[in-house]
């Protein structure tokens, strides 16, 4: 158990480093070399018989290895894995993506990670193939699977998990304090205040990785305006970030940081260095709001912890919001995409149906990730923690909506620009008429 646990912390964690990755640095990149399972040459591009499927390097890729040996047993057109380790990933992939070097498939966050190429007709749209085999599209949780919709068309197929961001608490902070984990966000405000006057830290915050950050303006603006504010923001609509509900959405996290919620420190302290974490897990802070990945960060750190004071909920209601309560935000998975060139499509259409076979999705669980597939429910008992996998797998079934990280679901050149919005508004540094503007200034295409 405890062996799988670390596996899911390694992944996780690589994850939330990666949403940081910059996409610049192309000079770097180029001399960076491919490390590959197997040949480490594309085929999209050049042609050597074989598939190539491009992934992200971790210590997940043990299943993706498992997979493509299962696809090469009665496969006529061989499959290869290649990896590119780290955070040389999405830079990498840049400099490859339209060269012989190109790969056939390739790992990827939906969203704005994949327009660019969209945009320049580089990927497949995969209607032929689901048009074929409809269960490319129906074996996958909706709200996920249209993460990687660009246009109104499908250019991905789900695989690896899930990673909501959900509210995690310290059960014995609150118990001491007399409080619960906030339904509402007056509650939330009333558990800042009553933890505050207690000496305790309300909210441990990774400030200084800047995208904890991003976490509360993402679900403060979908529960006040609901999912399509953003969503209008996102497709070049810039009225969106001055109108009247991102106003209020503003205001209200303004609110909170004038409370204490996130104490004095805040943009000096990370998740990727432990800090956030060990704030909560040593009960100098109440609340931090999270990928999923929080979940095994803090059953390896501190497994004592996790065990007995480790609680977990969803954000809290905004009364006379637009936004459902059970909307989610997060990464919604990573996904498969194609390249328009392979000389094998049908190969890759036959690969990409084994990511929703039972063998793919056990094998996730066995690693600590959550498949979101419609048969992922009847193996979670096969997971690395049963009872976190289903509470999970449960909210983003039934999620109306399942919102993009904002630096993924834009295109990668935002990235700097929203993070130094995001925290110089909270920071103060910048006023609403400033946070607006500079919103309104990111790059949409």
């Amino acid at each position: 158990m405890r062996r799988r646990v670390r596996v899911l912390r390694n992944v996780m964690l690589g994850n939330a480093k990666l949403r940081n990755a910059s996409v610049g640095g192309v000079a770097l990149a180029l001399t960076l070399t491919l490390t590959a399972c197997g040949s480490g040459a594309g085929a999209a591009g050049g042609d050597d018989g074989k598939i190539h499927v491009l992934v992200y390097g971790d210590s997940a890729n043990k299943v993706e290895k498992r997979i493509i040996a299962t696809f090469n047993k009665t496969s006529k057109v061989k499959a290869v894995l290649d990896t590119i380790p780290g955070a040389d990933y999405q830079a990498k992939l840049q400099t490859i993506i339209n060269s012989e070097q190109a790969p056939d498939v390739f790992f990827n966050w939906g969203g704005g990670s994949i327009k660019p190429f969209v945009d320049a007709g580089l990927l497949m749209p995969l209607d032929r193939f689901i048009a074929k085999d409809p269960d490319l599209k129906d074996k996958f949780l909706p709200a996920v699977f249209k993460s990687a919709e660009v246009n109104g068309k499908p250019y991905g197929v789900p695989m690896r998990g899930t990673q909501p961001v959900l509210l995690f608490h310290n059960k014995k902070v609150l118990r001491d304090a007399g409080i619960e984990s906030p339904k509402t966000w007056e509650d939330l405000l009333t558990a800042v205040r009553t933890l505050k006057a207690k000496g305790i830290t309300p909210i441990a915050l990774g400030g200084g990785d800047k995208w904890p950050t991003l976490m509360w303006f993402e679900y403060l603006y979908d529960r006040v305006a609901g999912p399509g504010l953003f969503q209008k923001a996102l497709a070049g609509d810039k009225d969106a970030w001055a109108s009247a509900d991102s106003k209020k959405a503003l205001g209200m996290l303004k609110d909170l940081k004038d409370a204490g919620a996130f104490g004095t420190h805040y943009d000096s302290v990370k998740f990727t260095d432990q800090g956030s974490p060990t704030l909560l897990a040593t009960g100098k802070a109440g609340f931090e709001l999270m990928g999923s990945w929080e979940y095994s960060t803090q059953q390896e750190s501190h497994p004592d912890f996790a065990a007995h004071d480790l609680g977990y909920g969803t954000f809290p209601s905004v009364d006379g919001g637009k936004g459902d309560t059970a909307n989610l935000v997060g990464n919604t998975n990573n996904f498969y995409s194609v390249l328009k060139k392979t000389k094998h499509p049908e190969a890759v259409e036959k690969f990409l149906k084994l990511q929703y076979s039972d063998e793919f999705v056990k094998a996730q669980l066995g690693i600590g990730n959550l498949p979101t597939t419609t048969n992922t429910e009847k193996f979670l008992d096969s997971a690395a923690d049963p009872d976190f996998a289903r509470y999970q797998y449960d909210h983003v079934e039934k999620a109306p909506a399942f919102q993009l990280s904002w630096d993924q679901a834009y295109p990668q050149t935002a990235t700097v620009g929203m993070h130094q919005a995001v925290q110089q508004f909270l920071s103060g540094a910048l006023d609403e008429a400033g946070f607006i503007k500079a919103m309104q200034a990111l790059p949409t295409s």
